[in-house]
């Protein structure tokens, strides 16, 4: 009794972990695995309405009779075992994961040519009800014909059955079959054919068309990723660019300055720290990506991606009139958010929806299709990075899972942030009025260093 349960445990701790892996997998992969499912049923359900039953009952109550035919029906069985055994290489060898398995389809074909001679022999001492043979030549091709079908192009599938074809008929003649049960047995073998090209080649087409749009996607994805890093190199060369040549240019004035005795080299020196502090801010919100933030552009960007990606993507509501600050917190927000789409669960249907009310904005971002249960170890820091994102412009950020759909809240306080911004207008009209701080040394152009270098290399 406690072995039974603890092998009835062991089976329920699989189909579990079946159903789990089914869950957690991607469209393509359970596509894949139904694919794979149907390829393995069918030599079997042709074995037993071709291959075994209707022999079975048409044999000869005779000692020749029942060896060989009960010898072609185990030949015919061990064919259904090997083609199933084999079948993940000859799909992988077709969606170009492996190499052809030219072992496999020998021992197919050796099977196969063990039951034909069997098939023959049969009909040679007469062993069978006429035409129950047939049925069971026509299940001999099967196995056969369903692992050529993944393994060569199609011309040279029709080529190898047109052969076998030919050899069938004729060995089958030579055992004394003639007329019309020869053109039918020929027919047979074709339809076989058919069948098996068609329930094998157009699946497996299927399958290599959706892995093909899955590797699409990936290199889509990379591409972004390098455009990303080039803008970023853009943006660093335009800020560090400018800013050090004008502190090259400042330094070396300083420095002319300073050898001639001139109190002016102190007031460059100031200024070239002050352009250094400003260069590392400038680097820094780079860094952040809070340079060029555009709230619009994130939402249209995402839903681009996500409706690329087959994910019916609706976005609703405007990020105008928000404070720039504002539109790059929400914008890493979209951008994470897209990311964990992609990346997660099966989804079929992303809503995003930005709401600006009562000195509030909320962005809300909820999808379809997330696992019941997330993998183990799989926490990540995109969340803890968008709070802290968000918390310097006092935002907050939520998210609750639950029947199979993931909401994303954040929400951020205008009225501070408002405020703040008219402050730094001011601060900006006051500079416009009061003018440049210094005159003179600051203003000193290219040409003006020239001059003076030339000054100090005259003798």
């Amino acid at each position: 009794m406690r072995k039974l349960r603890k092998g009835s445990g062991v089976v329920g701790g699989r189909v579990r972990g079946w159903q789990r892996k089914w869950r957690e997998g991607s469209k393509i992969e359970k596509v894949e695995l139904q694919s794979m499912t149907t390829w393995h049923a069918v030599p079997w359900i042709f074995f037993l309405s071709w291959g075994s039953l209707p022999l079975g009952v048409s044999l000869r109550h005779e000692t020749m009779p029942l060896i060989l035919g009960w010898t072609l029906i185990a030949v015919a069985a061990m064919q259904s075992v090997h083609v199933n055994r084999s079948l993940r290489r000859s799909v992988d060898h077709y969606l170009k994961r492996a190499e052809m398995p030219r072992r496999d389809l020998a021992v197919a074909r050796a099977l196969m040519g063990v039951a034909v001679a069997l098939a023959v022999a049969l009909t040679a001492i007469d062993g069978a009800k006429e035409g129950m043979l047939s049925f069971a030549t026509l299940f001999l091709a099967v196995p056969y014909g369903q692992s050529l079908a993944f393994a060569v192009p199609v011309r040279s599938f029709l080529a190898h059955f047109a052969v076998l074809d030919v050899v069938v008929v004729g060995a089958y003649a030579a055992a004394g079959m003639r007329g019309g049960q020869l053109v039918a047995l020929a027919l047979m073998i074709v339809l076989a054919a058919l069948l098996t090209l068609v329930s094998s080649r157009c699946g497996a087409w299927t399958l290599s068309v959706m892995w093909e749009s899955v590797r699409a996607r990936e290199v889509e994805a990379r591409l972004a990723v390098a455009e990303e890093r080039l803008r970023f190199g853009r943006d660093l060369h335009d800020v560090m660019g400018r800013n050090l040549a004008v502190i090259a240019l400042k330094s070396e004035l300083a420095v002319q300055l300073a050898r001639r005795g001139r109190p002016e080299a102190v007031d460059q020196m100031v200024e070239v720290q002050r352009i250094a502090q400003e260069s590392q801010r400038e680097v820094r919100e780079v860094v952040r990506g809070y340079r060029e933030a555009d709230l619009a552009v994130e939402l249209a960007g995402a839903q681009g991606v996500l409706e690329a990606a087959g994910i019916d993507c609706r976005v609703a509501g405007s990020s105008a009139g928000l404070p720039v600050p504002v539109q790059s917190a929400l914008g890493w927000v979209v951008r994470e958010a897209t990311t964990n789409v992609l990346r997660h669960g099966d989804a079929q249907r992303c809503d995003i929806t930005l709401t600006i009310a009562d000195e509030r904005t909320s962005l809300v971002v909820e999808n379809d299709g997330v696992p019941e249960a997330a993998p183990e170890g799989r926490k990540g820091s995109g969340l803890a990075g968008l709070r802290e994102r968000l918390a310097a412009v006092d935002g907050t950020l939520d998210f609750a899972s639950g029947d199979g759909r993931f909401r994303l809240a954040a929400e951020v306080p205008l009225t501070r942030l408002r405020g703040d911004a008219r402050q730094d207008d001011r601060r900006q009209d006051h500079r416009r009025q009061d003018g440049p701080r210094q005159v003179g040394p600051q203003q000193v152009s290219h040409q003006q260093v020239s001059h003076q270098e030339a000054e100090r290399a005259t003798p």
